[in-house]
């Protein structure tokens, strides 16, 4: 693999803004497939689709993501897998999780 002629070897590309995921309407053009990237997107859905401290029904939880993508159940599964939302056993509810590392630590995973 070749390196880019303008960047020295082991400098990580610079992070693109998470703007430039979405269309001129709003809507996600795509789920990106890069783990960073698919990050930067879930945590930018996270803190703007869902309010820290509020449970969420599942209904309400497809109906927030289907406003920015139509595979609604991808996104919300990434978000619990990555760890920006919390699900009780029975999946009846969903809660904004505080990521470790972010300020305010972890909020307890709803029961």
């Amino acid at each position: 693999m070749t390196s880019h002629p303008s960047r020295p070897a082991g400098v990580a590309r610079p992070a693109r803004p998470v703007a430039d995921l979405f269309s001129a309407d709003g809507r996600l053009t795509a789920i990106p497939r890069r783990p960073a990237r698919r990050e930067a997107l879930l945590a930018h859905l996270a803190e703007t689709l869902f309010t820290p401290g509020t449970d969420y029904r599942e209904a309400e939880v497809n109906q927030a993501l289907l406003t920015v993508h139509e595979d609604f159940p991808a996104l919300r599964r990434h978000l619990v897998v990555g760890g920006f939302l919390a699900r009780t056993r029975d999946g009846s509810a969903y809660r904004r999780q505080q990521r470790p590392g972010s300020p305010g630590g972890a909020i307890p995973a709803v029961a």
